[in-house]
């Protein structure tokens, strides 16, 4: 077996020294050398799940712009159709997503993700040249199947080279590249739509083929870029390495064995409530998070509609890049400060009064500021509880299958917010934007449900008031019990 083949079983890789005598090295460090190393992980891996994400964005809301290029009249679909095309992919994509990242350990997560990057990006690209409503259908529901297991599988990715005290930000990464994706889209999907007639083809198609075809690329790429573990790791030398293992095995309840995939893990993590509310939760706030990345140029639209279609995929960017660095921001504090819910329900009312904005019977000047502050909220609301649920369990059978399961039953909220802005409720689109507002209240009292939950535990702990639960144990076995154990505290 070689080194890049081998997985991360929370030890340190071969070398001089014990996990122990590393972890003693590691106390006596320079901070800036870990600084250092967090930096080079940041150089070689974010880069390449940025890309990977954002492809992925773009690939799957580009037929919202492709709209505007005959898309619809092209395949003699109706209002409802397109809804259907929209809200379809999302099926498979949902089913997708715990199977995947069962997987993604054991297939190795750069070749995993490389075969799905490549096989999505064949799909999107011949959606370019599908011929009937039946055709359109039948590339949404593959392009689903094997899009869906990406953004789980990144976040799982994640926890294999950062700690808990990094993870927000580097997920925010991700949602930078939706916010690109969305912001840079409409933008990209206007200068190919110029196309329109070249060849006999219309502009739409265009828009499909040519944002497909960089993303078969990078699948490619992936397999050779992705590094594994910080083991198999190529730009790390053979110190960085055992440091890259050792600092992640010394976080509460990251032990070898809770590194190992145990299906008993996965029994715990569906018996858990708190798993099920943070999905839940995911649901309400990812119900806005589709809806506006879809119907945002729709929506100015119906504020400004004497504007051309370049001017309303211009005036998109604004909102995008606000929202994406207000998430960098909150993110950065979040981590620093290793608080998750109250940045969460904070920034979700924001977005709330700004949906409040859209559905007042006011001017299209403040129409226009409340989109702004509903992708202030955006990010931060539907991002940050992806890096909360994951740092508070630290078994990998119980991680993976709460953050697949997370997303699946928030991904759900593709499926309805599709059909929550038709056409016939424009130009105010109040049914759309009151459905909205109502799910994201309904996430901030499930995250607000589970800090202060999950704030009485850590009292609890700190206390001394859950150590009867583990008389008689040895350390080591108190240490397995994970999120469990009356030593871990969990992230609020």
């Amino acid at each position: 077996m070689t080194d890049s083949e081998k997985q991360y079983d929370g030890t340190v890789p071969n070398g001089p020294g014990t996990t122990d005598e590393i972890g003693r090295q590691m106390d006596a460090a320079d901070p800036a050398y870990e600084a250092k190393l967090v930096r080079k992980l940041d150089l070689f891996i974010i880069p390449v799940v940025m890309l990977l994400y954002l492809f992925s964005f773009l690939d799957r809301v580009n037929i919202g712009n492709a709209r505007l290029y005959d898309l619809q009249e092209d395949l003699n679909m109706s209002d409802s159709q397109f809804q259907t095309a929209v809200s379809i992919l999302f099926v498979t994509y949902i089913l997708s997503e715990v199977p995947s990242n069962l997987v993604l350990k054991k297939l190795r997560p750069s070749r995993w993700i490389a075969f799905i990057t490549t096989a999505w990006g064949i799909i999107a690209t011949l959606t370019g040249i599908v011929q009937s409503y039946g055709g359109l259908i039948a590339c949404r529901l593959l392009l689903g199947a094997v899009e869906g297991g990406l953004f789980p599988g990144m976040a799982v990715y994640l926890t294999f080279f950062y700690t808990k005290r990094e993870l927000a930000l580097r997920i925010g990464y991700l949602f930078v590249s939706a916010a690109l994706a969305g912001a840079c889209g409409g933008l990209l999907a206007y200068a190919i739509g110029h196309m329109d007639g070249v060849a006999g083809l219309s502009g739409w198609r265009y828009i499909m083929i040519l944002e497909g075809i960089p993303t078969f690329i990078l699948g490619i790429a992936t397999w050779f870029v992705l590094p594994d573990t910080p083991e198999s790791s190529y730009f790390l030398n053979d110190e960085e390495k055992m440091f890259a293992a050792a600092r992640l095995k010394r976080q509460t309840g990251y032990t070898k064995k809770a590194a190992e995939f145990h299906w008993s893990d996965v029994r715990k993590c569906f018996k858990d409530w708190r798993v099920w509310l943070f999905c839940f939760a995911q649901f309400g706030s990812d119900t806005m998070l589709y809806g506006f990345s879809t119907f945002l140029p729709t929506i100015i639209k119906a504020i400004n509609p004497t504007a051309s279609s370049a001017t309303i995929q211009v005036l998109t960017i604004p909102c995008y890049a606000l929202g994406a660095i207000t998430y960098l921001i909150v993110a950065r504090f979040s981590d620093k400060q290793q608080k998750r819910g109250l940045y969460t329900i904070g920034l979700g009312v924001v977005s709330i009064v700004g949906y409040a904005m859209l559905i007042s019977p006011a001017s299209s000047g403040v129409h226009y500021a409340g989109c702004f502050l509903v992708a202030m909220g955006l990010y931060v609301c539907v991002g940050l509880p992806l890096a909360w649920l994951p740092t508070n369990l630290p078994r990998y059978g119980k991680r993976t299958t709460a953050t697949g399961l997370q997303l699946s039953i928030g991904n759900c909220a593709g499926i309805m917010s599709a059909f929550i802005y038709p056409t016939e409720s424009g130009p105010r689109y109040i049914k759309g934007h009151a459905i909205t507002m109502a799910m994201v209240g309904f996430a901030i009292i499930c995250y607000a449900i589970l800090w202060f939950t999950l704030s009485r535990i850590n009292s609890r702990r700190k206390k001394g008031e859950e150590e009867h639960l583990v008389e008689g144990m040895s350390e080591d076995d108190v240490a397995e019990m994970g999120d469990e154990s009356p030593r871990f505290r969990y992230t609020v």
